[in-house]
């Protein structure tokens, strides 16, 4: 095999690795997210965007953290958001301490498992 075949063959393979492949989709991403407080609990709407294939691999939870931790409440995603995104959906009722005036949003996929990355959304006051 020539030189140029051999790094025509490895730019090729090279490609190959970093281009997205159809019907593989990446960690969820948290675009956007409010709260309200409404009586003496909270309520949050979160935005996704995840390329979800179907059933087989879909966003299927946010979660509510304090910045220590502590988790404050979750909304699980029961179905596959195909040919909407992307998607917001909301949780009412989560009770959030007084002394907490930040919180910290977090998803999950199917396949992946929780993304790396962590929204952190100021409560309003």
């Amino acid at each position: 095999m020539k030189i140029s075949s051999k790094i025509s063959l490895l730019t090729t393979l090279t490609w190959m690795t970093l281009w997205p492949v159809p019907g593989q989709a990446n960690d969820v991403e948290i675009v956007d997210a409010t709260a309200r407080k409404s009586g003496g609990s909270w309520t949050f709407s979160v935005t996704l965007r995840h390329e979800d294939t179907g059933w087989d691999h879909y966003a299927d939870l946010w979660q509510v953290y304090t910045p220590e931790g502590e988790l404050l409440g979750e909304r699980v995603l029961l179905h596959p958001h195909v040919d909407e995104q992307p998607f917001t959906r909301s949780l009412s009722g989560v009770e959030i301490p007084d002394d907490v005036s930040e919180v910290v949003i977090k998803s999950r996929d199917s396949v992946h498992g929780m993304s790396p990355q962590e929204f952190r959304l100021s409560l309003p006051r």
